[in-house]
C-alpha cells in the first residue's frame, strides 16, 4: 500500500510510537522509583545502624545495681583512654565487676572468640565456617576446656564463675541494646560459663603451640625432595646468630649507637609520648550500605581473617613473634630495673588485648587480659612485673597409626585396642546440622577428616590432651610479691610454652622458660612418627628448663629464637624463630648504661635489618657481575649498595630487597618440588634463605642459570616485575605497597564496616626480620614498658582502643600512638588513678 502523505504516515505510526513512549516512561519511572527506594533503604539502614551502635554504648558514669551479684559496692574509674580501674572490697566482687565491665566493651568479640575456639561459628555465620568448625571439633577444644575447668582448684573455679556471673549480668540487662554485630547477625549470646573463659585461653594455646602442620608439610616435601642435605638446609634448627638468655656478657664491637627511629607522623610526637593527652578524632559513619546489608551470611566466610591465627594461613613468612627483655638497675638512669614486652599477634578490630587495673585487698594488678578471660595475662602488680614471648617448644607429635579395618588400632605395647568414637554435631545456619565422627587412639584424635593429600591414618599427641595436667596459675602470678612466690607459681604453668622475663621493686631480674615439654629419650621428630620408639617419658622438670636470675650482665632478652645451648640438659624444639630480632635487641641495649623508657621504646620500634642489608649487597654484587643487565637493574644495584638497612616507608631499596627475597624461593623450589614447594613453612625460613643465598652450592642452582649471580639477578628482576615497580625504580617507595590495615571481622560482608570500624590503610615500616616485626595485619599487639623508678610513668598501649563500639571515643584513640611509635602512661597508684579519672561508675549490690 502506498502512503500518500506525511500526515497519513503519522496517523499510521502514532499508536506504536505512543506505546513505545509509554514503555520508556514506565521504565524510567521504575528505575527512578527503585533508585529512590534504594536511597531510602540505604539511608534507613545507615540510620538504623548508627542508632543501634549508639544504643550499645556502655554506661560509664553514675550507678548500676547488680542485684544479688555483689556484697559491697565496686568503683570503676576510667582514665583518659577508657581503661577501667576497678576497685572492690572483696576479690569475688572484683572478678564479677571485671566480667561485667569487659562485656560492656567487648561482648561480641568475647562471643566470637569462644565460638572460634569451640567450633561453633557456622551456627551464626553459615556453611562458610564449616571447615573451621570441623577442625576445632577434631582437635577437641570444647572437651579440653570443660575437662580443665572441672579439674581447677575450687578457689580458681570460683573466680572463673565470678567472672562469668558478671558477663551474664550484662547480657541479661542489655538484651535490647546489644552490640550491633548481634543485631546484624540476628542472634543473641548464650550465657557465659567458666568453661568458655578457658576455651578462649585455649585458643591462645592453639596459636602459640601448634607444630603439627609444619611436621606434616615437611614429610610431604621431604618425600618429594629426597635429599637429606638440601632438606637440612631448608629446615635449620637454630643458628650462629642465637643468643641464649643466660645473662652472660655479649661483646658487640663496631656497632654504632642507634638513634631512635624518626616518627612517621611527626605531629604525633611529644616528649617520648608519655602521659599524652592529645584529643581524639571523631568517627563518622559513611554512606554506601544498601546492598551490603542484604548480602547473605555466607559472605562471612572470610571472617577468619579477623580471628587470631588467621594471618599465618596465607603468609609464608609469618610466625608468631614477640619481644621481651629486662635490664637491671645497674644499667638504667633511675637505678631501678626496667622491663619491656611487645607481643606480636594478628592485628584485629577490636584488639585482642583488653587493658585492666584490678584492685582488692591483697591483690592489685594492671596490664592486659584476653577478653573473656579473668585476671591479667601480662603486666605488673605492686611488687613484680612480667612479660611473655612464645617459646616455640615442641609439645606435639604426629603418629602414623596401624588400623585393622575393623575399628581397632595397634597401641604402643603391640595390642589391638578399639578406636574411641566421639560424635560431634555442628549446627549450621540455613542448613541441616552436620554430624562428625571423631576417632581417637591413646595418642589423640585422628586428624584425617581435616587433612588434605594424606592417606595415612595420622593421630595427634599434644600436652593439651594430658588429663594429669590441670590448672592455670594466672591468679597466683598476679598475686605474687617476690621471685620466690612468682617462680613457685610458674612451676604450675602447663600451656602455652613461653619465655618469661621478670623484674621487681627489690631490684631483681630473671628469665624462665615455662610450660610442660615432653621428655623424648629417642629424640625430637620433625615428621610423623612411624615406629614405636618415640613415646613420651614424662616431662622436662621445671628446674631443668632454661633460666637465669640476676645475671652478671644485668640484661636478659628473648624474641622467640633458640634459648638452649649444646650444654642444655634437654632439647626443647626443632623449630625456633629466626634470631635476627634477638640479636638486634642485644646490639641495641646490652652493655649500655643510663637506659631510659625512651630507649626501650626506640628498641621496640626499631626498623633496621642486618640480614636485609647484607642480602641487598649480595643482590647488588650479583647484578654487577651478570652480563646483559639493563639500566633499571643497574640503578637497583646502586640503590641496594647505598642503602642503610632501615625499612622505612620512603625507601626504594627496601622494596627491591623485600620483593627479591620473595621471588627467590620459587626460583629454587619449583624445579625440585613443583607444587609441593608451596607447602614449605618454617619459622627459620628467613635464615634458611640467608644461608642458601650467601653459601648455597650448585645443588640448588637450576640448570637454566649459569651461576648464582645470574639467579640472584633474576630474583631482583622478577621481584620488581611481580611488585609492579614503576619505570623509575628510585620512586618505588616501600610504603607505597607495604601497608597496614586493621579490619573488623565483618568488613568482608559489610565494606562500610571497614571504613567505620577499621584503621584504614597506612604505609608500614619494618618487616618480619626487624624488632618491629610486621606484615599487613600482623605486628606488636601491645607495647609495655615497666620502669620501677616510676611506676605511674610505666606505659602500656594496644593497637586501636579499649572499646569494641566504633562510636565510642575509646574505640580507636590509641591508634596514632601505636602507628606513630609513641605511647602513654598507665596510672596505677590510687591517687594518680583518681587524678586522671574521666569517668566514675559505681556498681551496687
Amino acid at each position: 500500500m502506498k502512503i500518500d502523505s506525511l500526515e497519513t504516515a503519522r496517523s499510521i505510526n502514532e499508536p506504536g510510537q505512543l506505546l513505545a513512549h509509554r514503555w520508556v516512561r514506565l521504565a524510567l519511572a521504575s528505575v527512578l522509583g527503585l533508585g529512590l527506594a534504594g536511597v531510602a533503604l540505604l539511608g534507613g539502614g545507615l540510620l538504623w545502624l548508627r542508632a543501634a551502635t549508639r544504643a550499645a554504648l556502655p554506661q560509664l558514669d553514675g550507678t548500676i545495681a547488680l542485684h544479688g551479684a555483689l556484697l559491697a559496692p565496686v568503683t570503676v574509674r576510667r582514665d583518659g583512654h577508657g581503661v577501667p580501674h576497678i576497685e572492690a572490697a572483696r576479690e569475688d566482687d572484683l572478678f564479677v565487676a571485671q566480667g561485667y565491665v569487659t562485656a560492656q566493651d567487648r561482648l561480641w568479640q568475647m562471643d566470637l572468640l569462644r565460638r572460634a575456639a569451640r567450633g561453633e561459628l557456622a551456627e551464626i555465620l553459615g556453611p562458610a565456617m564449616l571447615k573451621h568448625d570441623r577442625e576445632q571439633r577434631v582437635l577437641g577444644f570444647r572437651g579440653a576446656a570443660e575437662r580443665i575447668y572441672s579439674q581447677l582448684p575450687a578457689a580458681d573455679r570460683r573466680r572463673f564463675d565470678d567472672y562469668a556471673r558478671g558477663v551474664n549480668l550484662f547480657i541479661d540487662t542489655h538484651q535490647q541494646s546489644l552490640s550491633p554485630e548481634f543485631r546484624l547477625l540476628v542472634y543473641r549470646p548464650r550465657p557465659w560459663r567458666g568453661e568458655d573463659s578457658l576455651a578462649v585461653g585455649l585458643l591462645v594455646v592453639q596459636m602459640l603451640d601448634t607444630h603439627w602442620e609444619a611436621k606434616l608439610a615437611r614429610s610431604h616435601l621431604s618425600a618429594r625432595l629426597n635429599n637429606a642435605k638440601l632438606e637440612e638446609e631448608l629446615y635449620p634448627v637454630g643458628s650462629w646468630r642465637d643468643i641464649a638468655p643466660l645473662g652472660l656478657p655479649v661483646v658487640r664491637r663496631g656497632e654504632p649507637k642507634p638513634e631512635p627511629e624518626p616518627d612517621e607522623e611527626e605531629e604525633n610526637q611529644d616528649d617520648g609520648g608519655f602521659a599524652d593527652e592529645r584529643s581524639q578524632a571523631a568517627l563518622h559513619l559513611p554512606a554506601g550500605l544498601l546492598h551490603e546489608l542484604l548480602k547473605p551470611l555466607e559472605g562471612l566466610g572470610s571472617l577468619g581473617a579477623g580471628l587470631p591465627g588467621a594471618e599465618q594461613a596465607g603468609c609464608v613468612e609469618c610466625h608468631w613473634g614477640s619481644n621481651n627483655w629486662v635490664v637491671s638497675g645497674a644499667h638504667t638512669a633511675s637505678g631501678k630495673p626496667m622491663l619491656a614486652n611487645d607481643m606480636h599477634l594478628t592485628l584485629t578490630a577490636p584488639n585482642i588485648w583488653y587493658m585492666n587495673d584490678l584492685k582488692a585487698p591483697g591483690y592489685h594488678v594492671a596490664g592486659v587480659s584476653f577478653p573473656g578471660l579473668p585476671f591479667v595475662v601480662a603486666g605488673h602488680n605492686e611488687h613484680v612485673a612480667w612479660g611473655f614471648t612464645a617459646l616455640f617448644a615442641d609439645v606435639q607429635d604426629l603418629y602414623v597409626e596401624q588400623l585393622d579395618g575393623r575399628g581397632n588400632y595397634l597401641d604402643a605395647d603391640g595390642h589391638w585396642q578399639p578406636l574411641v568414637h566421639e560424635r560431634e554435631l555442628i549446627h549450621v545456619r540455613g542448613r541441616a546440622d552436620q554430624s562428625l565422627d571423631v576417632l581417637r587412639t591413646a595418642h589423640g584424635p585422628l586428624l584425617n577428616p581435616i587433612l588434605n593429600h594424606e592417606s595415612r591414618p595420622v593421630s595427634l599427641r599434644w600436652t593439651l590432651y594430658d588429663t594429669s595436667l590441670r590448672g592455670l596459675p594466672l591468679y597466683e602470678i598476679n598475686a605474687a610479691n617476690n621471685w620466690s612466690e612468682f617462680s613457685a607459681a610458674l612451676g604450675g604453668w602447663n600451656w602455652p610454652t613461653q619465655n618469661l622475663v621478670y623484674a621487681d621493686d627489690q631490684g631483681h631480674i630473671a628469665y624462665h622458660a615455662i610450660g610442660r615439654v615432653p621428655l623424648r629419650p629417642a629424640g625430637l621428630q620433625g615428621k610423623p612418627i612411624e615406629d614405636g620408639k618415640h613415646e613420651w617419658q614424662g616431662y622436662i622438670p621445671f628446674a631443668e628448663m632454661p633460666q637465669s636470675v640476676d645475671p652478671e650482665s644485668g640484661f636478659l632478652a628473648t624474641a622467640n629464637a633458640r634459648v638452649t645451648t649444646e650444654r642444655s640438659p634437654s632439647p626443647l624444639s626443632l623449630e625456633w624463630a629466626d634470631a635476627y630480632r634477638t640479636e638486634r635487641i642485644y646490639k641495641l641495649l646490652d652493655g649500655r648504661n643510663g637506659l631510659t623508657p625512651i630507649d626501650m621504646l626506640a628498641a621496640q620500634t626499631d626498623i633496621y635489618s642486618e640480614v636485609d642489608q647484607q642480602l641487598a649487597h649480595r643482590f647488588a654484587y650479583a647484578i654487577e657481575h651478570t652480563h646483559g643487565t639493563d639500566e633499571r637493574l643497574r640503578k637497583a644495584a646502586i640503590l641496594l649498595r647505598n642503602w642503610d638497612g632501615r625499612l622505612s616507608t620512603d625507601s626504594a631499596a627496601a622494596s627491591i630487597v623485600d620483593r627479591a627475597r620473595e621471588a627467590f624461593w620459587p626460583l629454587i623450589l619449583e624445579p625440585k618440588l613443583g607444587k609441593v614447594g608451596d607447602e614449605y613453612r618454617w619459622t627459620e625460613r628467613a635464615f634458611a634463605e640467608e644461608e642458601i643465598i650467601m653459601h648455597g652450592g650448585n645443588e640448588w642452582l637450576p640448570g637454566n642459570f649459569r651461576n648464582w649471580d645470574a639467579l640472584l639477578t633474576e630474583a631482583v628482576r622478577r621481584g620488581m616485575e611481580n611488585g609492579h615497580a614503576p619505570a623509575d625504580i628510585t620512586r618505588w617507595s616501600f610504603g607505597s605497597w607495604h601497608t597496614v590495615s586493621v579490619e573488623h571481622p565483618l568488613a568482608m560482608m559489610l565494606p562500610v564496616v571497614s571504613r567505620v570500624a577499621g584503621s584504614g590503610e597506612f604505609p608500614l615500616s619494618g618487616d618480619t626480620t626487624t624488632v618491629k616485626q610486621v606484615t599487613r595485619s600482623f605486628g606488636p599487639s601491645q607495647r609495655f614498658i615497666m620502669d620501677w623508678g616510676s611506676v605511674d610513668g610505666s606505659s602500656e598501649n594496644i593497637v586501636l582502643g579499649e572499646s569494641g563500639n566504633p562510636l565510642s571515643p575509646y574505640y580507636a584513640d590509641q591508634w596514632h600512638d601505636w602507628y606513630g611509635g609513641t605511647t602513654f602512661a598507665l596510672p596505677f597508684s590510687p591517687s594518680v588513678v583518681q587524678a586522671q579519672s574521666r569517668h566514675l561508675l559505681r556498681l551496687l549490690p
